[in-house]
């Protein structure tokens, strides 16, 4: 008897507003087409690539369906990809159009490789650690509930105005601070708004939360690597001034007033991240951030052994 083909399906997004996008996302589906693959697509998305293969509209009744979510875009479309990837454990594999891209694991050039790895399940994949993030009134009521990949922040509103926060680490309280904010960041986020705000980066593969005060005037106020197993919450505190934000990758928010409480914890669901590499981290570090590794000794001693 002859073996009936395996029904295989690939999720593609990709930043719509990006022509090298959508080229880059185009050649991705014909590659996918020519090996019996059906390509899943938003909506929005299927008008910009015209007619490029076997594609079908992502809906609720396929979208479980995939092996794997490839993004063509920066941080951002995989933010965006990982809200709904996430919750139903499918990898997702970013090809970087962007700008720093430290989600992505592919630049632009490498995009040609990228056929055949799909094809062959040529990758590995790994977990990176989210955040669960709540918000509750002053009684305890639950308002609003969120995760974030890369980290919650809690930012005022008026420009003119710091808040005050009480912050405390497993229902203990650490410090209050009149502050700009403060952040709670996964260790894939130390390398975002943490780290441009003078946290440490961390390794991934790292279980810990990284708290972050965002222009704190106090004289403590360092950032915290706190364990797995902690909670960590932000009371606002009440005062005229006390109006504040709360942002969840920069992508999901709620306004929230002085009395009420921001949580975080470890979250429930981990991101899987798919990897056709072995690149180590300090690599990746090196290569995204363009570190400079070769002082102008080691310039030298290249030079003079090229003339030699």
């Amino acid at each position: 008897m002859r073996d009936v083909p395996e029904n295989r399906y690939v999720t593609v997004t990709l930043h719509g507003g990006r022509p090298q996008a959508v080229s880059a996302a185009a050649g991705f589906v014909a590659g996918m087409t020519a090996h019996g693959i059906t390509c899943l697509i938003k909506g929005e998305h299927l008008a910009a690539l015209g007619p490029v293969g076997n594609v079908e509209a992502l809906g609720p009744d396929n979208v479980g369906l995939s092996e794997l979510a490839v993004v063509f875009g920066g941080d951002g479309s995989i933010l965006r990809a990982a809200e709904w990837a996430m919750p139903l454990d499918i990898p997702v594999l970013g090809v970087n159009l962007g700008h720093i891209g430290f989600l992505a694991e592919l630049e632009s050039y490498e995009a040609g490789a990228l056929i055949s790895h799909v094809v062959e399940r040529a990758y590995s994949v790994e977990e990176r650690m989210t955040i669960d993030v709540t918000v509750t009134d002053a009684d305890g009521g639950e308002l609003w509930r969120s995760f974030a990949v890369n980290e919650v922040s809690i930012e005022k509103l008026a420009r003119e105005r710091m808040i005050e926060v009480l912050v405390r680490v497993d229902a203990r309280a650490l410090s209050r601070w009149g502050t700009d904010g403060v952040l709670v960041s996964t260790p894939t986020g130390s390398t975002a708004y943490a780290f441009s705000a003078n946290g440490p980066v961390l390794w991934p593969d790292i279980d810990a939360l990284l708290l972050v005060p965002l222009a704190a005037h106090a004289l403590f106020s360092r950032p915290l690597v706190i364990g797995p197993h902690s909670t960590v919450s932000i009371e606002v505190l009440p005062s005229d001034e006390s109006r504040a934000v709360v942002w969840c990758d920069g992508r999901r928010t709620t306004d929230i007033a002085g009395g009420m409480v921001v949580t975080a914890q470890v979250g429930a669901h981990r991101l899987r991240l798919a990897r056709i590499s072995q690149r180590p981290f300090v690599d990746r570090l090196v290569r995204k951030f363009a570190l400079p590794v070769d002082g102008w000794r080691g310039v030298a001693e290249r030079n003079r052994q090229h003339a030699d």
